[in-house]
């Protein structure tokens, strides 16, 4: 059975699941469609074309769905916002919808954490399993995919991309795009190795973590030509599918490698 407090405010349009709980003065306004097994705390604002998953959370002052950052949005344009299942905002998060010239949608995958303070921008792409520490900004048309993790009060540049299993360090600024499985650090970030760690923990066979490493190895710190050093990895280790993924992404950066 769902709650709602008496002080907070539901648009009549709004759809909610079963076992939706909103905390005191929190604000749903417009078409918002709230998952099974919601909670949402107080003082919250959720809003627009959103679409919240089963067992989100939203802690205190959280904001979802306000019109996106963007001087070229206009008020009456139609964006949405697609949140997966699982998700926790902490205090003070905001998340925007997408704009019309970005494809119109923001996206958010299952199981993130996002912690206080973080922004996720307009027309963001964000997979699962990911972590924003405190005070994390993502600017507008970030790809961030499954199992990052970036470091609190980092920000991330419009259009950057931030591989799978990449960690970022706290206090970077993240110009370029971050390569999959990678470690980066600084302002502005660079490469600063693989993330063993992560890939330790995700339970990675070790032969796979091997054969990263010496891509790793052959792609950052042997001097050659990225083109040739792209065609020795592939040669040498192609049929791994981490480095497939690993090569793949810096084949397609646009932005350049961090």
């Amino acid at each position: 059975m769902s709650f709602i407090h008496p002080t907070a405010i539901v648009a009549s349009e709004a759809r909610l699941g079963k076992d939706v709980s909103i905390g005191p003065y929190t604000v749903i306004e417009g078409p918002v469609t709230i998952g099974d097994g919601t909670v949402i705390g107080a003082h919250c604002v959720v809003e627009g074309h959103t679409t919240l998953g089963e067992k989100c959370q939203l802690y205190t002052a959280a904001v979802i769905g306000s019109r996106p950052q963007d001087k070229k949005h206009n008020s009456k344009d139609q964006v949405f916002l697609k949140i997966g299942a699982n998700n926790i905002f902490r205090e003070y998060v905001t998340a925007n919808p997408g704009t019309v010239e970005g494809g119109g949608t923001t996206s958010i995958g299952n199981n993130n954490l996002f912690m206080a303070c973080s922004h996720v921008a307009h027309d963001c792409r964000i997979g699962d399993g990911c972590v924003l520490a405190n005070y994390v900004g993502l600017s507008g048309h970030v790809t961030i995919e499954d199992r990052a993790l970036i470091g609190g009060l980092s920000g991330v540049h419009q259009f950057a991309r931030v591989g799978y299993m990449s960690i970022i360090g706290g206090c970077s600024k993240v110009n370029q795009d971050v390569p999959p499985f990678s470690m980066v650090d600084g302002n502005p970030a660079t490469l600063r190795g693989l993330n063993a760690i992560g890939i330790k923990r995700a339970g990675i066979p070790s032969d796979t973590a091997l054969a990263l490493r010496r891509a790793f190895k052959i792609l950052f710190n042997s001097g050659l030509a990225r083109g040739n050093a792209l065609t020795q990895v592939e040669q040498q280790m192609g049929s791994v599918p981490e480095i497939q993924r690993l090569l793949e992404f810096i084949k397609s950066s646009k932005r350049g490698i961090s």
